[in-house]
């Protein structure tokens, strides 16, 4: 079952939104649970009548079509109305003309509606997404207007016949109608939630939010000490913080090691979920400057082992992306395919753009996929399986990563090392040792109620996902690890990984400074390990590769002068010699034991080479100490689509872990 207890040893809690001051009628419409419980009869009511969402189309498609509908709503736990949607069948604006009709209700496409007639706050806007109802007033009359989904559709046609007074009070639009009315009519306000929601939820927990005074001054007070020390005592300065930054060195490095050493966590076997007992799943993919790829993405979504009609793709793209814009538009994705356009207010940043998407998701969990990727068409459900041993406290199930494109040059060799190194040993080995993950910004898979409960994502933070996985931590959640991979593209060219690097350490040095803020505090909702993970990981990672430099020219000076004992002169060069050598260690172990699993131990020569790969990280990461005080949320730009991938990998990451 693996470890239960939360970091903190309190129960997971969450910042919720301000309840709506209004309710909708006492239909019930809303979702269903995470994961349905059917019935005898495979559908969700143990009644055998004939679907009444039905009704309305008897006499306007055939009866056959209409029957097998029927039998694969009962195979899917699903209302029939949406499998004939998903199937491209019957459009939904004209599947819902029918049932208003049918129902003699209203159909209202939202084009006369404005801002003023929805009587909620801007804060509650994000509830009409989420429940796809919309209240509007008209003439002082309060109307519900609806836009059915799942047995939405069924209970209203049922619920008409016995409430004929409630029923008058609703109107039916399509999904597209009120998110084209949410768009044009409150988008400004939902971008600002989009961009602005952490920080004004919880300020301490954003990289936007400035640092006040009573946390500025313990830095400024220990910074002001090392300065008098440095002054003072220049050498007894150097000592200790050369002292200190080789035990910061030696500790990550035992830490790595220890992930190789601890066994992975058990897993608990359960039968296989039935497709009428899945939830519906969103898969959120955010687009920029993404043309190539979408062809891809959407053949690579297309593969996933999940019922069509279950899924919630949702893609969220930029304004002035005009290319991509077209690109999804000549690729004509499916029903179960909605696009969404981020509003240019705020950051242009990926976390805004998936919290943009956020309110939309339909689904009880959901996933964020990159552009590039091509995931493991079974680790939906492999996700969901994992989800299933453990408790609520689970809130975040991280699959692997791995390149495809391994041949193209050096770099992504080494690269796709260290990827192994980090998907298939060190995270499963923190997750053994009840440590928070620094997640990965792809194939994670969350609770869609706790995400939404927690505030979503940073959207000033470049790397969100890192900072999640913290975040959660500190509010009693947990990440845990599947064996699943995800294929991705690796940079070829050293500039595209350099700015990508460097923006990953820039976004380590944010997640650190933010939750480092108040030690004690973070002490307190981390517990030991989550302060320990946060210093010694996301620490350890910046402060090694900063050094690494200092090392490499202390050597060059030894060569240069012809002696070597300057590396050996004290102890406290031994010192900086032995977490070099251990981390050299940790980091070819942590490679090969990750090749090893994956299948590929093969490659492990390109383990010779870290020394060459530390020294590129190096340069990544003071390129992104300067961009941390001088441009410190830019996100820069990933480009993909620029190989050929030839998905020869796919094989190997279906591979058991051994």
């Amino acid at each position: 079952m693996g470890v239960q207890q939360s970091f903190g040893g309190h129960r997971p809690r969450v910042w919720r939104q301000p309840a709506a001051t209004l309710h909708p009628p006492p239909i019930p419409i809303g979702r269903t649970s995470s994961f349905p419980r059917p019935n005898p009869g495979g559908g969700l009511d143990r009644d055998k009548d004939p679907a009444s969402e039905l009704d309305c189309l008897r006499g306007i498609l055939p009866v056959p079509l209409l029957h097998a509908a029927e039998r694969r709503s009962r195979e899917l736990n699903l209302g029939a109305d949406q499998i004939l949607i998903r199937w491209g069948v019957i459009s939904e604006e004209k599947y819902v003309a029918h049932l208003a009709r049918h129902l003699g209700i209203g159909f209202d496409d939202l084009s006369t509606a404005g801002r003023a007639h929805c009587p909620l706050a801007d804060v509650d806007l994000p509830g009409i997404a989420e429940s796809d109802i919309l209240p509007l007033r008209d003439d002082d009359a309060l109307n519900w207007v609806v836009a059915p989904r799942a047995f939405a559709a069924r209970r209203l046609t049922r619920f008409s016949t016995t409430h004929p007074s409630l029923i008058a009070r609703i109107r039916l639009t399509t999904r597209r109608h009120l998110h084209q009315y949410l768009t044009e009519q409150t988008g400004c306000a939902l971008s600002d939630i989009a961009a602005e929601g952490l920080l004004q939820k919880q300020p301490a927990m954003s990289a936007k939010s400035a640092v006040g005074w009573r946390q500025g001054l313990r830095p400024a007070i220990l910074l002001l000490v090392c300065a008098v020390l440095a002054l003072l005592y220049p050498t007894l300065a150097m000592d200790l913080i050369g002292g200190l930054a080789a035990i910061w060195f030696l500790a990550f490095s035992l830490l790595r090691l220890t992930c190789v050493l601890v066994p992975p966590q058990p897993e608990q076997r359960f039968p296989p979920l039935r497709d009428d007992q899945l939830p519906i799943y969103s898969v959120v993919v955010a687009l920029y400057r993404e043309e190539t790829s979408v062809p891809g993405l959407l053949r690579s979504l297309q593969r996933l082992d999940y019922p069509s009609e279950k899924l919630d793709i949702i893609l969220v793209l930029e304004p002035d992306d005009l290319r991509t814009r077209a690109a999804v538009a000549r690729a004509q994705p499916g029903p179960q395919v909605q696009v969404l356009i981020a509003q240019a207010t705020g950051p242009k940043t990926k976390p805004k753009a998936l919290n943009v998407a956020l309110p939309f998701v339909r689904g009880s969990f959901l996933t964020v996929f990159d552009a590039e990727d091509d995931p493991d068409p079974g680790q939906l459900r492999a996700a969901l399986g994992m989800f299933r041993q453990h408790n609520d406290d689970v809130a975040c199930v991280q699959a692997g990563l791995h390149f495809d494109n391994l041949t193209h040059s050096l770099l992504s060799r080494m690269a796709a090392v260290e990827y192994a190194g980090l998907f298939a040993v060190f995270l499963p080995g923190l997750v053994a040792l009840g440590m928070p993950l620094p997640l990965g910004g792809t194939s994670n898979h969350f609770r869609t109620d706790t995400l939404r409960g927690i505030g979503g994502w940073d959207a000033y933070n470049v790397t969100e996902d890192a900072d999640l996985g913290i975040r959660l931590a500190r509010l009693g959640y947990r990440s845990v690890t599947i064996p699943s991979v995800t294929l991705e593209e690796a940079p070829i060219a050293f500039g595209a990984w350099l700015r990508q690097r460097s923006r990953w350490m820039k976004g380590w040095m944010q997640t650190w400074a933010v939750h480092m803020r108040d030690p004690r505090r973070l002490w307190d909702e981390a517990g030991a390990r989550g302060f320990l993970a946060l210093n010694i990981i996301f620490g350890g990672n910046i402060l090694t590769s900063l050094a690494f430099t200092v090392l490499v020219v202390k050597l060059i000076a030894c060569l240069l002068l012809a002696d070597s004992t300057l590396l050996f002169s004290d102890r406290l060069s031994s010192l900086h010699v032995l977490a070099i050598a251990c981390g050299f260690i940790a980091t070819c172990v942590l490679g090969l034991t990750g090749l090893m699993r994956r299948g590929r131990l093969r490659d492990g020569w390109i383990v010779a080479l870290t020394p060459i790969y530390w020294g590129c990280l190096s340069i990544a990461t003071w390129r992104a100490l300067w961009q941390f005080w001088t441009r410190r949320h830019h996100w820069e730009k990933t480009e993909h689509g620029l190989v050929h991938r030839t998905g020869t990998m796919a094989a190997n990451r279906r591979r058991p872990q051994r």
